[in-house]
């Protein structure tokens, strides 16, 4: 698989993200992810204290076993307002027990914190960094504006990467204000989150169609994802994915191939994280990031979504 850099890391352009971990599925049928995601050749494992309410971490952690030190480990803290010096420190500890490992290769700032300067938190990070127990550092979910002002606020470790929603769908860190932008700015990889949105991406919720029975948008009246699946299920994103896929299809591709192929076209995207509950969603996410687009692709993607 193609790799890029994130900071000093080096990680794989497809990444796996454990956020079902613990929660949507068991410690074995997680085992058998990230095992498929070894064979695949990725590299980069994104997981956050908070999912699964630890379980992903530790789930992670005895899953890659031995096989730790062959890939990149990417955790996250600070989910509330709880970014304060004091707060790092305490996330880290957890997070390394839970992980049973000595250090973190990506720590992330989950969401900014209104109540902590950020120069306050850079400066615990920074703290960890020194003493190895983190590698790089990185945040999410902030706009421009923030990433430049924590980048103007670091006087030691600086942020390395920004995760941030972003898909064929959801297009707000392009254009001249956009964070892809003050990424190339300030020399920050950038890391998409939900590429496939919410599963609206893979081909399988299509228009005229009822959401297949035990999928995540066709959910259980009232749950959280029956709710998401009134929000995404909308008419006009179903036509849009039509159009997506004949985009696809004329070039031999799926749809669940272009939402990779997308982002990975655009600078600076270092490694596209998406969940996984099966081995085979694995490979096929894996299989996606050999397509590179051409300027007429990108072109035809535009013309699919009615930019002008």
């Amino acid at each position: 698989m193609d790799t890029r850099r994130i900071g000093s890391l080096t990680v794989s352009a497809v990444g796996l993200g454990c956020n079902n971990f613990g929660w949507h599925i068991d410690e074995a049928a997680s085992r058998e992810v990230v095992a498929a995601a070894l064979d695949a050749g990725v590299t980069h494992f994104d997981t956050a204290e908070v999912y699964g309410e630890g379980q992903s971490e530790e789930i992670l952690g005895r899953a890659l076993g031995a096989r730790r030190d062959d890939v990149t480990i990417a955790t996250k803290f600070g989910h509330g307002k709880n970014a304060r010096p004091a707060d790092v420190r305490r996330a880290i500890e957890g997070s390394l027990r839970r992980l049973g490992t000595d250090r973190v290769d990506l720590y992330y700032l989950h969401k900014p914190d209104p109540d902590t300067p950020i120069a306050d938190t850079l400066g615990a990070l920074d703290d960890l960094v020194r003493e190895g127990k983190v590698r790089e550092v990185a945040c999410s979910n902030l706009s421009p504006e923030q990433l430049r002002e924590a980048d103007a606020a670091a006087t030691g470790a600086r942020f390395a990467a920004l995760q941030n929603e972003y898909s064929l769908l959801h297009r707000d860190p392009e254009g001249d204000g956009g964070t892809l932008a003050a990424c190339r700015e300030l020399g920050v990889a950038f890391v998409p989150y939900f590429p496939l949105k919410s599963g609206l991406l893979t081909g399988k919720y299509r228009r005229g169609d009822e959401a297949p029975e035990g999928s995540r948008l066709g959910g259980v009246e009232g749950s959280r994802f029956a709710k998401m699946g009134d929000s995404l299920l909308t008419a006009d994103n179903l036509e849009a994915v039509e159009r997506l896929v004949a985009v696809a299809e004329d070039r031999g591709h799926t749809i669940l191939d272009l939402a990779f192929a997308y982002l990975l076209a655009h600078e600076p995207v270092a490694s596209v994280i998406a969940g996984a509950t099966k081995p085979s969603q694995v490979r096929a996410n894996v299989d996606a990031a050999g397509w590179a687009l051409s300027p007429a692709d990108l072109d035809a993607v535009d013309e699919a979504l009615q930019v002008a």
